[in-house]
């Protein structure tokens, strides 16, 4: 190992994409409003002008404690390192990074109060919340009421701009819609015939509305597949004994489990114990984040996902460097690979940083206002590790999704993957003012048509 000190991250230049008219239309189509509007027919010196800080300070909620803290570990790593390498770089128009990080492990109520420390005593100047769904639900009004930019980071529920709109919450990756959906597309078009299917979720918002998402395209797109097991361990649960035994009895075709973390590893250990995955196909459309620690127990020919368009051994990103680079100072400063926690931060991180010159180039370099920064990220597009993400118009994040087949290889101590579909945003995320629910009823076997051909492991 080169003790040489690693190359600090080169940061894309965001020039072309932020320079972006403020013209009447434009501050409509950012959700600024009419009040919005007047201030700016108003004179420079009368509108309200922000303050440059000594620094930004960024609250960030992930799990630090728990079963859960195996996902949101790597999370706060990749803010710890990108933060330092934005720092080295002179941090954001001149201004550095402190980040302030805050555990969600309590749960919700707890989670609550630390939003509000955070804004009101800590007055950092945005948040990134969080890994829950729940808090993420709890958070979005927060954001509005507080007036505070908000980044949903990493939650999954299509609930939170399906069901209200906001103005300071936007989300940096996609939602459980195109997840879940590209899954089943990957299953629709690896294994047709499949006749029953068993599912096992944790026991809360998001193994609800997932199972819901999957089975609503199920049953519009393969009608007549038998349902033999619904299944809701709590969330943390640690033996799946009675579920195993319940499953093995049934014999489902395919059995679908969109739990993480802790609840995903051992799932996985305790069903290869029992010899599950000879019985059936699993579909895991989160266990990108779970193949290094469990290793090779979990057996070559399962379809898995990584929450997204990101993996160490993405096999087409659109800045290769990008990527290994990234992925070679984090493993070489934390000793793993980046999952998909780590890379879901590191969209948060670049879109703050694309945000904030968005709104200063449209200030002329002066400092933005909460309201400002808020409204440049909406139709936001900004880098993330493999590709790029943009946010749409009610917060939103449109990112593709990649999903492949488990194999194992000789140069890695546990599972990778092959035979590799990225599904294009457009193709799998629910369009703006649609629920998910009833947009998944109108889908049509054509759109297996529109499906990339998979890519294998070289």
């Amino acid at each position: 190992m080169s003790l040489c000190p690693p190359e600090p991250l080169k940061w894309p230049n965001q020039e072309e994409l932020f320079m972006q008219s403020m013209s009447r239309r434009s501050l409509l189509q950012a959700g600024l409003g009419v009040g919005a509007l007047a201030l700016a027919g108003r004179p420079a010196a009368l509108q309200a002008q922000a303050v440059k800080p000594a620094e930004i300070k960024v609250g960030i909620a992930t799990f630090l404690s728990g079963p859960s803290s195996v996902f949101g570990v790597p999370g706060r790593q990749a803010a710890e390192l990108l933060f330092d390498e934005v720092n080295a770089a002179g941090g954001i128009g001149g201004v550095k990074l402190r980040p302030i990080f805050v555990d969600e492990g309590p749960g919700v109520d707890h989670f609550v109060g630390e939003y509000r420390r955070l804004v009101q005593s800590e007055n950092v100047q945005i948040v990134f919340a969080g890994i829950s769904s729940a808090d993420c639900l709890a958070c979005a009004p927060l954001a509005d009421e507080l007036k505070r930019p908000t980044l949903l980071w990493d939650c999954g529920t299509q609930r939170i701009f399906e069901d209200g709109s906001y103005t300071h919450a936007h989300r940096t990756q996609a939602n459980a819609t195109p997840e879940v959906l590209s899954a089943l597309l990957y299953l629709l078009k690896a294994k047709p015939d499949f006749r029953s299917i068993a599912v096992v979720n944790q026991d809360y918002a998001w193994g609800r509305d997932s199972w819901e998402i999957f089975r609503t395209g199920l049953n519009t797109l393969k009608p007549g597949t038998r349902v033999v097991a619904e299944l809701f361990p709590r969330f943390g649960a640690t033996d799946f004994s009675s579920e195993i035994t319940r499953l093995l009895a049934l014999r489902p075709d395919v059995i679908l489990s969109t739990s993480w973390g802790g609840d995903l590893d051992s799932f996985i250990r305790q069903s290869a114990d029992r010899k599950l995955f000879e019985r059936a196909t699993f579909v895991l459309p989160l266990a990108e984040s779970s193949l290094e620690r469990v290793g090779k127990v979990l057996p070559a020919g399962h379809i898995i996902g990584a929450r997204g368009d990101h993996w160490f051994l993405h096999p087409a990103p659109a800045d290769g460097e990008l990527l290994k680079g990234f992925t070679e100072r984090y493993r070489q400063r934390f000793g793993s690979y980046p999952i998909y926690s780590s890379h879901h931060m590191a969209q948060a991180v670049f879109a703050m940083k694309a945000g904030y010159e968005k709104a200063l180039a449209a200030r002329g370099g002066a400092w933005p206002s909460d309201a400002e920064l808020s409204a440049a990220f909406r139709g936001l597009t900004f880098p993330s590790l493999t590709s790029s993400v943009t946010i749409r118009e009610d917060g939103q994040g449109l990112e593709n999704q990649l999903i492949g087949t488990t194999v194992h290889s000789d140069r890695y101590p546990f599972p990778v993957m092959t035979d590799m579909v990225v599904y294009p945003a457009t193709l799998v995320t629910t369009p703006v003012g649609q629920k998910s629910t009833d947009w998944l009823k109108t889908l049509t076997p054509a759109l297996l048509d529109r499906v990339p051909q998979p890519v294998a492991f070289r």
